[in-house]
């Protein structure tokens, strides 16, 4: 591809995969965004929460542009993990509205630096800082994939829902039957070995 534009592509990327993210919770109900279906509590709700809340670090906190509304989740005395679930009293609508006030904030962040200017990430060792906006980018896009990864699995495990995006399931045109067949025969290779 010629005439590309780095800070562009990476912000594709970035969206892209935020996108993803937010699409595993369509059509789901209430329980099923909140069903924690890992032995660590994995669910879909906390990892647009959490994810949520990584933006606002890394691109408010890092580069001295606090994002200026308290994270309910960042007093003091609250229990580890508070960002990877959604509280009775939080909303589906209000985690996704923290987000989307998240990608406005991340935005702001990217638009007005470069990809040179630099921060400094409080919670990392003296020898990884200071960084560049172009080092958080890539740290976000990997992020955000990496729950969009686990995104998948948990969306796959409640309704076999799976891909990147409507109409991009990214997987063979087979139907249920050869699923089924395909799992028993890996689950037998894996016994076997």
């Amino acid at each position: 591809m010629t005439g590309s534009d780095p800070k562009t592509d990476l912000h594709r990327y970035l969206q892209t995969a935020r996108e993803a993210l937010v699409w595993k919770l369509d059509g789901l109900s209430e329980y099923d965004v909140r069903r924690p279906l890992t032995p660590t509590g994995t669910n879909l709700l906390g990892l647009i929460k959490h994810v949520a809340g990584c933006e606002l670090e890394y691109f408010g906190l890092v580069f001295g542009r606090p994002f200026g509304e308290p994270l309910p989740w960042d007093g003091d005395g609250d229990e580890p993990n508070a960002d990877m679930f959604a509280t009775a009293d939080e909303s589906r609508e209000q985690i996704l509205g923290l987000y989307h006030r998240a990608w406005a904030h991340a935005d702001a962040t990217i638009d007005a630096l470069t990809l040179d200017s630099t921060g400094h990430v409080p919670w990392w060792p003296d020898d990884r800082n200071p960084v560049t906006l172009h080092l958080v980018m890539v740290h976000m896009i990997a992020e955000t994939n990496r729950h969009a990864g686990h995104a998948d699995i948990v969306r796959e495990l409640i309704d076999g829902t799976v891909g990147l995006r409507v109409g991009n399931e990214n997987l063979p045109p087979v139907d249920q039957a050869w699923w089924a067949d395909y799992r028993d025969r890996l689950e037998r290779l894996a016994r076997d070995a």
